[in-house]
């Protein structure tokens, strides 16, 4: 980023952020903001066995993980998650298991042997690979939000006319923390929110129910559980995907949030609106997402801004 911007900072959360400055001189800016954090995991524990106890960082499916490949600690140590044996009895087989079940296997002999490599507090995260397949789709872990991060270094390769500052925010997944430090240290006119979202358009959920659906555009937040899109930035959004016939869809649920929830509550305010990629199941350790929709959500946003050449905002 920092051959692309005139100036970049990491502050003391660690949020990065990368300055741009417009080539008109305007007062007004804006803040695109996307997380680099993911869900993960967080070790808590070591057995006398040498397993690894953890609790989840950020909102995952239990359901999901058992027998998926992790790494651990500043090493990438190799593990594989376990779970306790049920016990001989149907109801147990068939219930989610509980964290208290789960531990983390990394092959060690007893605890002297893991504590070696391990030490409580460190982080675990997925282990799985980038593969594109299909026609259009990639699968990997944490495209939440390496997809919103990887728009944004896009983004900064062209110049506009507004000052522009690309946010790169922490500790999205346990409270939009980063966030509220990177925008209160901005304090841009408006900002975006680049993000990815729940895609619900698979077997087993009827269509009514969709939040969005792979292949049909980027998808434009109306509210959430944690804020209320500013209606300016909604229709800019839109009409910009109107005018360069670039498919677009709105968020069908309001449940979640995103960094949108603290950035609008920074200082006096900050008129923000949320832009998303669908993502199939979204924090596990295979989530999917389009390039078309990637592509269309980073052609949106780049319209939009090279679109606005007067000092003050159309919308």
């Amino acid at each position: 980023m920092s051959s692309h911007c005139n100036t970049t900072q990491i502050d003391s959360m660690g949020n990065l952020i990368c300055y741009k400055k417009g080539n008109k001189g305007y007062k007004n800016s804006i803040m695109l903001a996307a997380h680099m954090d993911e869900v993960g995991f967080i070790i808590s524990g070591i057995t006398n066995e040498g397993y690894l106890r953890f609790k989840t960082v950020g909102g995952i499916d239990i359901r999901v993980i058992t027998a998926k490949s992790v790494v651990v600690g500043p090493q990438k140590i190799p593990g594989v998650i376990g779970v306790i044996p049920p016990h001989l009895d149907e109801k147990e087989n068939n219930a989610t298991p509980k964290t208290g079940d789960l531990f983390i296997d990394i092959g060690a002999k007893d605890a002297e042997q893991a504590k070696k490599y391990i030490n409580i507090g460190d982080y675990a995260g997925f282990d799985s690979k980038f593969m594109e397949f299909g026609s259009c789709l990639v699968k990997a872990k944490a495209l939440d939000n390496r997809v919103g991060c990887y728009i944004l270094t896009e983004l900064a390769n062209y110049i506009y006319a507004h000052d522009v500052y690309f946010s790169f925010t922490v500790q999205e997944e346990v409270g939009c923390r980063g966030a509220a430090t990177a925008a209160y240290n901005v304090l841009p006119s408006v900002a975006l929110v680049v993000e990815t979202t729940t895609c619900s358009d698979v077997i087993g959920t009827e269509k009514e129910d969709y939040s969005t659906r792979l292949n049909q555009g980027a998808a434009i937040s109306l509210l959430d559980r944690t804020s209320y899109s500013d209606k300016g930035i909604v229709k800019a959004l839109v009409t910009t995907a109107k005018n360069n016939n670039i498919k677009y869809q709105y968020k069908q649920t309001t449940l979640g949030g995103n960094d949108a929830g603290t950035i609008h509550l920074t200082e006096n305010g900050i008129r923000t609106g949320v832009i998303s990629v669908p993502c199939r199941y979204i924090h596990s350790p295979s989530s999917v997402a389009s390039k078309n929709d990637i592509e269309g959500c980073r052609d949106i946003i780049y319209n939009l801004l090279r679109s606005e050449e007067s000092e003050e905002w159309s919308f």
